[in-house]
């Protein structure tokens, strides 16, 4: 990636915070932040977690450089007292939090950030950018693998969105449940499959239709791909099985009405004797286009758009908020904002799913002090919703890299099958459990 600091991803009242805070003494006082949504967007029943793992990576580089220094004291965004003490910063608290590929609602207590006010401002920025997109990707992502049923979805959304975002969705939208991404360097980075073979301009290129589909079977093999809709499908379905053979791996269609053109080439395909050959659909989808797919004779999709933009939601309005800090006695007090429509629950939390008849029915998020949590005993059958990401500075690895993302993509399907079913619901309403709050 670029050389570039993502200590400085931040918004300028960070540092300026900073400054004031350790100006008046107030930085090092411990605290607990708390990322949460208040509210679902309109309609959804439930959203997935998605970016811890890439929260983990990134604090590993979380540290300014010379010229960052330099950058911050020629603007006068800090005094020089304050950059001496960035010179060797690095985050030395505790983070815990929903494990990624689960499930979340308002008022869940997504991530819990324990450190010193100074450590724990400078994240705010960094923790909901990552958070409120891959969330919103992997989201969307979820719901759209609902829609397809056992059909693959693969993400294609590189080039409608922002060259970075676009490998932060590939990851979200393969924890969301996607099986694949036609991005190479979040394929490279992750570990992740990627999937590709040609555009129309491959067949624009050359002289022929036929030219193009037997230049790229030689290249590829049979195996491969062939796009059918630069000009007529009826003749490229023809020409594609005379020159693949009835081996053809599978053909792409990009535009048209989807559903009946899928149920045309089905036929000629098999017609052809061609009934291995697969049919994948792509051309700006999204769940409820996938619904209307169900009765058509595709294989799998390629999605775009609405999924790097979260299908009509591209954040999840989630908010990072302090919950409790130390007073001057050196004891640890809870706060809260209490702004109209913006109150905010005090005390650093728990959280539990509780089910009956194996299908969750509830969420249940506890608040209190440290010493009271640590005396709360959950009801039988309640499942933790909580894990640790970092100890006291030191990464729980198991979260990051390709495993932890296979684990999260096998880990949601498992946390959305206990849902009710009217979760997977495309119908706007209410959030598919409820969410209780018990304050100790």
């Amino acid at each position: 990636m670029l050389d570039y600091s993502p200590a400085l991803m931040t918004d300028m009242y960070e540092y300026t915070m900073l400054d004031a805070a350790l100006k008046d003494g107030t930085a090092n006082r411990k605290c607990v932040f708390e990322v949460f949504t208040r509210h679902l967007p309109l309609g959804r029943r439930y959203g997935v977690v998605a970016g811890s793992g890439r929260i983990l990576d990134t604090l590993e580089r979380f540290h300014l450089n010379d010229d960052d220094l330099k950058f911050l004291s020629d603007r006068k965004i800090v005094s020089p007292e304050t950059i001496k003490w960035l010179k060797d910063f690095k985050f030395t608290g505790s983070i815990k939090g929903y494990r990624e590929g689960e499930m979340f609602f308002p008022d869940s207590p997504i991530l819990e950030v324990e450190g010193t006010f100074g450590e724990c401002t400078l994240l705010e920025t960094l923790l909901l950018s990552i958070l409120n997109y891959d969330s919103a990707v992997a989201s969307a992502a979820s719901r759209m693998v609902s829609a397809a049923g056992d059909r693959p979805c693969m993400d294609m959304g590189g080039r409608r969105t922002n060259e970075w975002a676009a490998v932060a969705a590939a990851r979200a939208a393969v924890v969301g449940g996607f099986q694949g991404t036609s991005n190479l360097l979040a394929a490279q980075l992750y570990g992740l499959k990627a999937i590709g073979t040609s555009a129309h301009c491959f067949t624009l290129v050359h002289d022929s239709e036929r030219d193009a589909f037997a230049s790229q079977v030689a290249a590829m093999s049979a195996n491969t791909t062939l796009l059918v809709d630069t000009y007529d499908i009826d003749e490229a379905i023809k020409t594609a099985v005379e020159v693949a053979g009835p081996d053809l791996g599978c053909v792409r269609i990009d535009s048209g009405d989807l559903a009946a053109l899928a149920q045309r080439v089905r036929n000629q395909l098999d017609a052809l004797g061609a009934k291995n050959t697969k049919i994948t659909v792509t051309n700006d989808l999204d769940e409820y286009a996938l619904a209307s797919l169900q009765s058509a004779p595709v294989d799998s999709y390629g999605v775009g758009t609405m999924l790097v933009t979260g299908s009509g939601a591209p954040t999840c309005a989630m908010v990072y908020k302090l919950t409790e800090r130390e007073g001057d006695n050196g004891e640890m007090v809870p706060v809260a904002k209490h702004s109209e429509n913006k109150a905010t629950v005090p005390g650093r939390k728990l959280a539990f799913r509780s089910y009956e008849f194996g299908l969750a029915n509830g969420e249940h998020v506890i608040s209190g002090s440290e010493e009271k949590l640590a005396q709360f005993k959950p009801e039988s059958g309640w499942k933790d919703l909580m894990v640790s990401y970092m100890d006291h500075g030191e990464a729980n690895t198991q979260y990051q890299g390709h495993d932890a993302i296979t684990t999260a993509h096998k880990y949601h399907a498992e946390a959305l099958a206990e849902l009710p079913i009217t979760a997977q619901s495309l119908m706007k309403g209410d959030p598919s459990i409820p969410t209780q709050i018990d304050v100790l």
